[in-house]
């Protein structure tokens, strides 16, 4: 969905400004006479990759707002929108989360995203494409869907595991520096020219291999959010839904576009590691096989 996208490359670059502000100030507490302290480096790791991922889960609501131009519903203008409401606010109340602000923003692709820091104070929105495209039942099921993610506390767990792999990224790139630096590079003083290039390689290939778990992850939760949608919504209710998503989109969605919607896209292979979403069949198989939602 984009929440992710908006999510993961708010986290990164927020990652890199800390980085580099870290940098100029010339703070470095990991580095000393005697080469790394990997108490020290691990604080320094934790502290910058919990940051950046906290402070995108902090501005995620935000952000979403003003990324996809959604406008919040402060009172209903029209039937639709009342609906909307009161959709919401009786899954909310299902749900036993507090009710989420709901909003609309103008795309013809059938979308839907919820997002915010707290189940509690959430945002919910849909897009002016779903609302014409699909029925009210159908729509109803997306929006249980959107609801189960808030319930379930996914996009703070999306921000700690993301955390996680940042801080793990950041330590080990540089301990691979550093090892390079002494062992190939002979350097024994400070940190020459090698360190910086095999820390930056270094990052790039395991910030790679860390978007493997967090896309694991996302495809999880949508498990997940259809069971929890199926609960509220009704079963065949979330199966048709996702069946006429599936019908929107018989092919899968261009690259670029494959973390915006509620649908993900298609892969095979190694491209398979890195969706945010299980194929639709998958999720249709794996819902009509749940035979209680208790």
């Amino acid at each position: 969905m984009k929440r992710i996208l908006l999510f993961l490359a708010t986290n990164m670059a927020i990652v890199l400004v800390l980085s580099i502000t870290m940098r100029i100030l010339g703070v470095e507490p990991y580095l000393t006479a005697q080469g790394l302290n990997l108490t020290s480096l691990l604080i320094f790791a934790a502290v910058m990759g919990f940051g950046g991922s906290l402070i995108s889960l902090a501005i995620s609501k935000w952000m979403a707002k003003k990324s996809m131009g959604v406008q919040v519903i402060e009172t209903p203008s029209n039937s639709t929108e009342f609906w909307l409401v009161e959709t919401v606010k009786k899954y909310a109340a299902d749900a036993g989360i507090g009710m989420p602000e709901v909003g609309i923003f103008p795309s013809p692709e059938v979308n839907a995203f919820a997002t915010g820091m707290n189940r509690n104070n959430a945002l919910v929105a849909v897009s002016a494409g779903l609302l014409s495209t699909m029925t009210r039942q159908e729509a109803e099921a997306v929006i249980g869907h959107e609801i189960a993610h808030v319930a379930n506390g996914d996009m703070v767990t999306l921000a700690l595991i993301q955390g996680v792999v940042n801080t793990f990224v950041m330590f080990l790139s540089r301990v691979i520096g550093h090892t390079v630096d002494r062992v190939v590079f002979k350097n024994e003083r400070g940190h020459g020219p090698a360190y910086f290039v095999t820390m930056i390689v270094a990052e790039l290939v395991l910030g790679i291999l860390a978007s493997i778990i967090v896309m694991w992850f996302s495809r999880q939760r949508e498990f997940r959010a259809d069971r929890g949608g199926a609960s509220l919504a009704g079963k065949q209710a979330m199966i048709s839904a996702l069946e006429r998503l599936n019908s929107l989109h018989p092919a899968p969605l261009p690259e670029k576009m494959a973390a915006f919607g509620i649908s993900g896209g298609g892969a095979s292979g190694l491209k398979r590691l890195f969706m945010t979403h299980p194929p639709l069949e998958e999720r249709i198989a794996a819902l009509r096989a749940v035979q209680s939602f208790d």
